[in-house]
């Protein structure tokens, strides 16, 4: 049974259990591709050639560059955004292997990476299913290996501005089905608990336009699995 069938959710969240998942392929279809992010923060934790995940790696943004240093495998829900990024991997000439799975139902062994990415993905959950695929992150890092996070935060200015529907708190389900959650720091040290802190960080920026302040809200982590 899949885990997302065992959770005991609202009536009014039931069908964005399953929906919210599905609704990232559509999305994919129109999204446009950003160009390479930068893994600096990786690279300052994990020796060249180690294995590491990218967990929700997308059209490959971050993929294309950990597969430069790392044997990089790169897991979605969404098959459009896989078959995009396998196929820019290819023109570039690297590889990383790309596999369509939930984060909730991970298909690896126990103690397979050196080090997980999951940026702009928990996020995207109802708290039963981050809390879910927190479990699933720690069985499957080494000991002693880094995960590396980055989400939302309760200070950004789309933290319940947006048409959308209040699910759980400060946690939103936009018109295109997709789910949005905006952390608190405290939030993410118990969702973290049973790992080390390594650095934990607001990163806030702000720009005024026509007088009015428009804030953009970041909570980036590094933890170890003791």
């Amino acid at each position: 049974m899949n885990k997302l069938d065992t959770f005991n959710l609202e009536d009014s969240q039931a069908s964005s259990t399953k929906n919210h998942f599905l609704a990232w392929d559509k999305e994919y279809t129109h999204l446009k591709w950003g160009g390479p992010a930068p893994i600096r923060d990786i690279q300052a934790y994990l020796l060249l050639g180690s294995t590491v995940l990218d967990a929700g790696s997308g059209n490959g943004r971050y993929l294309g560059e950990l597969a430069r240093h790392y044997n990089a495998v790169g897991i979605d829900i969404s098959i459009t955004a896989l078959n995009g990024s396998r196929a820019r991997l290819s023109r570039s000439g690297r590889f990383a292997e790309h596999l369509g799975a939930s984060i909730l139902d991970l298909p690896f062994k126990t103690h397979t990476f050196d080090g997980i990415l999951c940026y702009g993905v928990l996020q995207h959950l109802f708290k039963k299913e981050r809390e879910s695929a927190v479990e699933e992150f720690s069985s499957i890092l080494r000991k002693g290996g880094f995960f590396f996070f980055e989400a939302f935060g309760y200070k950004d200015m789309r933290c319940g501005g947006e048409p959308s529907i209040h699910c759980e708190e400060r946690t939103f389900s936009r018109q295109n089905g997709i789910i949005y959650h905006y952390f608190t720091k405290e939030e993410v040290r118990t969702l973290f608990k049973g790992f080390e802190i390594m650095e934990l960080e607001d990163v806030i920026k702000e720009k005024n336009f026509k007088g009015k302040v428009y804030r953009r809200h970041l909570i980036k982590g590094i933890f170890r699995n003791p």
